[in-house]
Formats: structure tokens, sequence, C-alpha cells
């Protein structure tokens, strides 16, 4: 016989912590229903429009990406990369759009002009998780590439209010803002700011306007800002001349009870804008009139000049979706979640592959956030169904529960049996934590006379919920007939419907 060694810490089993990572998460059947609706709704949106579907990869070269950093050896800057065997850097797409960029490139010749298409999953960014923002998350993007009229952006604008009411919010609830990246090109020229990465660090500071106020957003223009998790983030350094001049910009329309026009009007008075800055405010008094003429309201889409978006590659008029519907915390504390939703003009990314300019307009509806926000808002729905259970009394009457489940399934219901070695108090316990519309019982006496007993355990739900005395409920066995056992079908399919 030999002796079995004792086990000392050196030699114990070292077992992980089971956790997830920040910024992930795992997502059980309602949030991922919850998902997938507003993805099928919005989708159904895209098609009526005239949009065709495209999927690309999860990966894409980081330089198709434009993303590359040339001056670190590892190019994860906010993308989540890795090297391929042939010392290629990938990285997982950080959006839907620069994957079209570079697919639109690749298929110019074959495709139809302009090209329309819509796409919808996974995204991946590698920055700092939050309320309601993660590393990975679900967009679901439309695009027209090819055409430079504002029709084109009036109509994505268009066309995300309705995706936004299909998504299950009704008027009021959100806003669509929209502004024209021009016209900070016009006051980064009248203030002698040339420095592209100086510019792009302003405008990602402008844009957590809503967020910070003026107060952190001057910091963002100055030296920078340590923000209250002790995270520093570095300044634009412009000259105190430009940001006064933003300042006094912001303020000029910030009245939102200005319709879009009057909003032109008001930026336009502030002055300083330069060609560029005309030209923006002529091309949003384009999309203006392209909206009346489709029957936008001025209160689903606004102007709005403190919106710039933050990534680099937009060019003209950019676009943020804003949820208005009160949210609270999983403590019930108020809590603000912002943009749901974005986009905007983006001629130059095309072009980065092909030399030549090509139009390109687009919005992305942000999946997972907006579902997050509706659980926040309280209207996360609560009646996800769970199939028919089909309890189980003894192995000696498999072949009956096989029988009903096997009916049950091919009528088109969904329908399980209990695997489990639980008695039958456990079983209708887990039949109601799945929720189950109905548990389907073939006892002995049951199977001897041909009948089946189906308890509606969504009615036994609602009637528990009004019922004071326990023991009258049990006795009145409420929701709980017994029918012939050729008649399972036709009696469950009257529960669920």
């Amino acid at each position: 016989m030999t002796d079995t060694p004792e086990t000392t810490p050196d030699t114990a089993l070292v077992r992980p912590e089971a956790r997830s990572p920040r910024g992930f998460g795992d997502k059980r059947g309602r949030d991922l229903i919850a998902e997938r609706r507003i993805v099928a709704k919005v989708s159904e949106v895209y098609e009526r429009w005239g949009f065709e579907p495209l999927e690309t990869p999860a990966f894409e070269y980081v330089d198709a990406l434009g993303k590359f950093l040339p001056d670190t050896d590892r190019p994860n800057e906010g993308v989540l990369a890795l090297q391929d065997d042939d010392d290629q850097w990938m990285a997982l797409r950080y959006d839907l759009t620069a994957p079209l960029a570079r697919f639109a490139a690749q298929n110019w010749e074959t495709l139809p002009k302009p090209f329309r298409r819509y796409a919808f999953g996974p995204v991946w960014r590698n920055e700092k998780p939050g309320p309601g923002r993660f590393r990975e998350f679900w967009q679901c993007d439309a695009d027209t590439v090819g055409s430079d009229r504002p029709e084109a952006d009036a109509e994505i604008i268009a066309m995300a209010s309705a995706g936004l009411r299909a998504a299950g919010l009704a008027e009021g609830q959100a806003v669509i803002r929209v502004s024209n990246r021009k016209l900070f090109d016009g006051l980064f020229d009248a203030g002698g700011v040339t420095d592209p990465a100086q510019r792009l660090t302003a405008l990602r500071a402008v844009d957590k306007f809503d967020r910070l106020g003026w107060e952190g957003v001057s910091a963002l223009l100055g030296e920078g800002r340590l923000d209250e998790s002790g995270d520093y983030t570095k300044g634009a350094k412009l000259p105190l001349g430009v940001a006064a001049t933003i300042e006094a910009f912001l303020a000029s329309a910030g009245d939102a009870a200005l319709s879009r026009a009057e909003t032109l009007e008001a930026v336009a008075r502030a002055g300083g804008l330069g060609a560029a800055g005309e030209a923006a405010l002529e091309e949003l008094a384009g999309i203006d009139a392209a909206l009346k003429a489709m029957g936008v309201d001025q209160a689903s889409v606004k102007f709005d000049p403190t919106i710039v978006r933050g990534l680099e590659y937009y060019t003209g008029a950019v676009f943020e979706a804003e949820l208005l519907l009160e949210t609270k915390d999983d403590k019930g504390r108020p809590m603000r979640f912002g943009s749901i939703g974005g986009g905007g003009r983006y001629d130059d990314l095309v072009a980065r592959f092909t030399g030549q300019s090509t139009p390109a307009t687009g919005f992305s509806f942000g999946v997972s956030r907006l579902a997050s926000a509706l659980r926040a808002a309280g209207r996360a729905d609560a009646s996800v169904r769970g199939p028919v259970v089909v309890i189980v009394f003894s192995q000696d009457d498999m072949q009956s529960y096989l029988d009903a489940v096997s009916e049950l399934r091919n009528a088109g219901i969904p329908a399980e049996l209990y695997l489990g070695r639980a008695g039958m108090k456990a079983q209708m316990k887990y039949a109601d934590r799945r929720g189950a519309p109905a548990a389907v019982m073939l006892g002995g006496d049951e199977i001897a006379a041909g009948q089946v007993t189906i308890k509606d355990l969504d009615a036994g739900r609602a009637l528990a919920a009004g019922v004071a005395d326990n023991e009258a409920w049990k006795a009145a066995r409420p929701g709980q007939v017994t029918v012939a056992r050729s008649d399972l079908v036709q009696t469950i399919r009257g529960i669920i419907e």
C-alpha cells in the first residue's frame, strides 16, 4: 500500500477567483432579450429606409482602425490589440464605422453608389469603465457612403429619431442634438491653433461640456484636469484668448427653447467663425430644410453647438442622441445617462485607403447603453417568458413525460423536461424561477385516466399578489386545471396567448 503524501501549502491546488474583467459583464436571458429586441426593432427601421445589412470581422488591422501609434511598442491605447504570427498588429474593432470604411475602400468598384448599409454587433474599447459604460458593448449603425448632400445627413438623423421611437422611447424621452465640426475649425483658425493634436484635445474637452460644465472644460482646454478618482487628463493648453472665445461661443446658443433656425442665427451673431464656420452654418441650414420636409419636429432634433463628438474622423455635421428619461442607479439614487448614440459626417475616412475623397455619414445606437438606460429608468421588460416545464414524478413514467414535452415543442411551444432530481415542490419553484407560463403534471392517476393537470403559473402569480389568506389560496389551487391528455397543446396555447 502506497502512502498518500500530505498536502502542503506549496503543493495545494491554487484555485482562481471567479470574477469578470473590469468593464466586461455576463448577461442572462432578460438582459440579452432586451438588447436583441432593440437590435431587431432598430434594424427594421434601417431596412424600411432602404439600408442593406453588412457584417465585418471582430478584428481589423490596427492601421485600418486609425489607431496606430508609432511611438509605442504595443499600439493598444484605446483599443484591445494583439500581434499576429506575421508580426502585424490587429485590434478588436472599437466601432462599426472604421471597418465600414475599410470594406468600402476594398470593394468600391462593385458597390452601388451611394452605398447604404446597416450593421450591428459587439465593439471593444480599452478605456475606463463607469456607470452604463463598458469595455465591451453592442452598437447598431446605419451609414451612407458616397453622398455629400445635406439631405443624406438629414435622412440619417430622421431615421435615428425613428429608431429611438422603435426602441421604446416615446416623444419627449430623447432628443438628437446636431452641430458641425467646422464651426470649431473656424474658431481655431481665427485663434491661430493649427496643431491637429491640440485641436482634437480641445474638441474632446468640449465634448464633455454637458457632463463637466464650463469649469471642467476650461481646465481641459488649459493645463489639464484631475478627476474625482485621482486620474489626471492632460489639457489642450490653448491660448487664453481662444479659450475665452470658445466660452462665449458655447454661451451664444445655450437657450434650449430656440428653434433650429434661431440657434443658427444666434451662432452667426457670435461672429469670428471664418470661412469654415460660415460653410458649417450653410450645411446645417440645408439639414434643417430637409428635416422640415420630412416632418421632423423641433423637439426631437435640436441644433446645439456644444456637440462635437470625440472621435478624430468627423469632418462636418455631428449628431448626439441624449436620453431625457429620469434614471436611477442600483441604490435608487438619481443618475444621468446622457448619450445613447451618435454619429456624423466623416468625408476623409475612406480616403485614408484610396487617396480619393469619399463623402460619408452615419449614426450609431449604443445598444447595450440604451438597454442599461431603460433598465435604470424602470423600463426593463419583466415579462420575459421561460419554457413550459414538464414535472417529473417517477422514472417509470419517463416515456409519458418525453411524449408531452416533444408534443409541445413540435407545436412550436418552448418546453423543457425537468432533469434534476428534486421533488415536486422544488420543481414547481424551479418552474417559477424560470418564468414558465405553465407547469405540466402527469402523475400516475392522470396517465391512467388519459388526463393531464396544468398549472397556469401566470394566473397563480397574479392571484397570489392580491390574496391575504395563504391557506385559502393554497386550497383554491389558483390557475390549476385538469383536462383530457389530447387537449394539452390547446390548453397551453390558450395560457400563453
